[in-house]
């Protein structure tokens, strides 16, 4: 697949010729320098760019033709979504952000299971409160709840500890392995950090947006 922006100075390919198979319940960590084209490609996957050219199929579903509406449907059915700066609705409580993705499609228990998932995240006390009345890790803990409350068998996560102090950026992430074990998903997880992306069964370098290397991450051999 490539991926190309159009600019002043003409068309930039980000990414080139890429040719990626991830497998269901695997965890895989992109990394890369800044600008290597690791954030593309995870939005890639997630149906949030589009390819200029190639094929993005994911659990047997070609995205490429698909309208954003279609691709929106997809997203909120089989992948959760966390990204650095946590994107809650800043007039929605906790809860509210956590159970938005089960109002959208439904689900007539959603305040109930998104009680559950903050619960599990450490933040049963913080339900009622807003993004402005909470610290950046306790926002990323309920992003993460957000992105697992639906039960999806993808799970994508941009830097997720990018806005964090080292101490909470290590709880968030064990949070978030802790949630993919118990949701049993698909882990993709963009980070400079090589401790973090040995933590996955297999780790992608990516530079000059074309993959450097792709092999079975230090702690999985």
């Amino acid at each position: 697949m490539t991926l190309s922006l159009d600019g002043n100075a003409g068309r930039v390919d980000i990414l080139k010729g890429i040719t990626l198979d991830v497998a269901a319940g695997e965890t895989l960590g992109l990394t890369g320098a800044s600008g290597s084209g690791k954030s593309s490609l995870l939005m890639l996957m997630g149906g949030l760019e589009r390819a200029n050219s190639g094929l993005v199929s994911v659990m047997g579903q070609d995205l490429t033709p698909m309208g954003e509406d279609a691709l929106a449907r997809f997203r909120s059915k089989h992948m959760g979504v966390v990204f650095q700066s946590f994107h809650l609705i800043p007039t929605m409580t906790a809860l509210e952000n956590v159970a938005l993705p089960l109002e959208l499609a439904g689900q007539g228990d959603a305040f109930a299971r998104a009680e559950q998932e903050l619960e599990a995240v450490g933040l049963a006390d913080r339900a009622g409160h807003y993004p402005s009345q909470m610290s950046g890790g306790e926002q990323q803990r309920a992003a993460l709840a957000r992105a697992v409350v639906a039960r999806p068998e993808i799970l994508l996560a941009d830097e997720p500890t990018g806005n964090l102090d080292a101490a909470t950026g290590a709880m968030v992430m064990d949070l978030l392995f802790d949630l993919r074990d118990r949701h049993g998903a698909t882990l993709i997880l963009v980070t400079h950090a090589a401790e973090l992306a040995n933590r996955c069964d297999r780790v992608v370098q990516l530079r000059d947006g074309m993959i450097l290397s792709d092999a079975r991450a230090v702690a999985a051999q």
